[in-house]
């Protein structure tokens, strides 16, 4: 029987903490528009943090699917941008701890990891777990981002309403820890933001800002917002411009609008798939986003 202690190591004297909120979320599984990827980005940038705890990478990753970056100069290898899965203690704007789980997906032995997890829960007196990310789903940017709610006790969601039923998906290391610390009693939730398809390939900080923001509601915990938000602007606005320049997303655009607002009204249909108005697929709508913002990016250099 392996110890899932061995797994981590703790870096340093944590203080006592009082009941303290685990928000975690890892690279590699679905996250439409860098939803969970660009809020941990935001909240590392922004807030007060240090390690105190880290996993073992060497064992958790395969290098071979996910080779790091190693910089070459003239003759000598001179560094290696080596993976990093750890726990990091931060402050809230409000001066509130939580400890924040992030890094790339675990590859192997997930059963065993998501028990080292439950033993940092167990040591750190972590009182619940959040998660978010992000899932591409058939509506338009211009209407609010639904966020699908899910938890191990109906209370935590407060009845949030589902756009699923029962359905069977790939599993991720995220889910797992939910399912599996669940069994045990504790509290988890996760958020799970409604990002246009067409955008689910690039980087959306709206959607990042959304599941923040979520967490905020079901937290408690507040974050700053400031430049998480102006960039979302920026990127709106970006995308604002291509619809205008295009009478073809332009008329997808509407198409989309439609049928969300019928389908938020309480129409009788079952689905967000569009039905009558003819429409460039997600893949073709997110090609020419893309092709834009590529444009853009090249024009600023």
């Amino acid at each position: 029987m392996f110890d899932p202690t061995d797994l981590y190591r703790l870096d340093g004297e944590v203080p006592d903490l009082r009941d303290p909120l685990l928000l975690y979320h890892f690279d590699g599984f679905v996250d439409a528009g860098g939803a969970g990827r660009l809020a941990v980005e935001h909240l590392l940038s922004e807030l007060d943090h240090r390690t105190v705890a880290t996993f073992d990478h060497d064992r958790l990753l395969d290098y071979r699917s996910r080779r790091p970056i190693m910089t070459f100069d003239v003759d000598k290898w001179v560094s290696c941008d080596a993976p990093s899965l750890a726990v990091h203690l931060a402050q809230d704007v409000t001066g509130t701890q939580f400890l924040l789980m992030s890094g790339p997906e675990p590859d192997r032995e997930w059963e065993l990891f998501t028990s080292a997890v439950g033993k940092l829960v167990e040591r750190f007196g972590v009182s619940k777990l959040v998660t978010m990310h992000g899932i591409p789903m058939a509506v338009p940017h211009t209407r609010p981002l639904g966020v699908t709610s899910h938890g191990t006790r109906p209370e935590l969601i407060d009845g949030a309403s589902s756009a699923f039923g029962r359905v069977k998906v790939p599993g991720s290391a995220a889910a797992l820890i939910e399912f599996r610390l669940g069994e045990e009693g504790r509290d988890a939730v996760g958020y799970a933001v409604h990002v246009p398809h067409y955008l689910a390939q690039a980087e959306y900080p709206q959607a990042a800002v959304t599941a923040l923001e979520t967490v905020t509601r079901g937290t408690g915990l507040v974050f700053p917002m400031d430049a998480l938000r102006e960039a979302a602007e920026r990127t709106n606005n970006e995308i604002e411009e291509q619809i205008r320049a295009s009478s073809e997303l332009s008329t997808a655009i509407v198409g989309l609008e439609q049928q969300y607002d019928a389908f938020a009204g309480g129409s009788e249909r079952e689905n967000l798939i569009a039905e009558s108005t003819p429409m460039p697929t997600g893949d073709e709508l997110a090609a020419q986003f893309e092709r834009f913002l590529a444009e853009r990016d090249d024009q600023d250099l």
